[in-house]
């Protein structure tokens, strides 16, 4: 799964030279929490309401509605964007961005293409869509757990016996757990009866979760 397949796409940008007003009516019609900031094509910043809401006036300030709107607008973009801006590039795995976010603590990262332009941007909220989609969270699926050592053939073992009975697997993901061990969580059409937990169970690996989406 590649960035460029889950991220929004030709989003609103900004160039550093509008005002703060401009950005914050841009994000309320838009519904969105940020804006790359775009010079000349190019991505030179990013946006954030955390941003916009560091320079906004504070609720009990004494300055009337017309000096509120009067110094959002003398202030630019370019005064309190984040200049320091991450980047993803729009071919890179929705992994990979998902580390990124993770590691530097970012709710979301503009997407650029090989030569430097903004052609989307991917958010938490995508990140949590696509491990939906790839856990297969749907009504009328069953999902197991299968607690397994870390050796050679345990996939093989576990597909093995879903395939000798005719069953097919739509989602299979391993967790490494702290003492080395593997979670690995199988999502599919089983049958109601123990039948595919006892023969795992028979290969030497131990069912620990089983329920069935209503």
């Amino acid at each position: 799964m590649f960035v460029a397949n889950r991220m929004t796409k030709n989003p609103v940008t900004i160039a550093p030279e509008a005002s703060v007003d401009d950005a914050i009516t841009a994000m309320k019609k838009g519904h969105f929490r940020r804006l790359p900031v775009v010079d000349e094509g190019k991505l030179v910043g990013f946006c954030s309401d955390k941003d916009l809401m560091r320079v906004a006036p504070s609720p009990a300030t004494t300055l009337s509605r017309y000096e509120e709107v009067s110094l959002l607008a003398k202030l630019k973009v370019a005064d309190i964007m984040n200049k320091n801006v991450v980047s993803v590039q729009e071919d890179a795995t929705i992994e990979e961005a998902a580390l990124i976010m993770y590691d530097k603590k970012l709710g979301g990262l503009p997407v650029v293409s090989s030569v430097g332009a903004v052609v989307g941007v991917i958010t938490e909220t995508d990140i949590f869509k696509t491990f939906v989609d790839v856990m297969e969270l749907k009504a009328g699926k069953t999902r197991l757990t299968v607690l397994v050592d870390d050796k050679v053939g345990v996939v093989n073992d576990i597909s093995g016996i879903f395939a000798k009975n005719g069953l097919s697997i739509d989602s299979l993901v391993t967790c490494k757990q702290a003492d080395g061990s593997y979670e690995i969580v199988i999502r599919g059409d089983l049958p109601e009866d123990d039948g595919i937990k006892k023969q795992i169970e028979a290969k030497g690996y131990k069912v620990i979760h089983s329920v069935k989406f209503a």
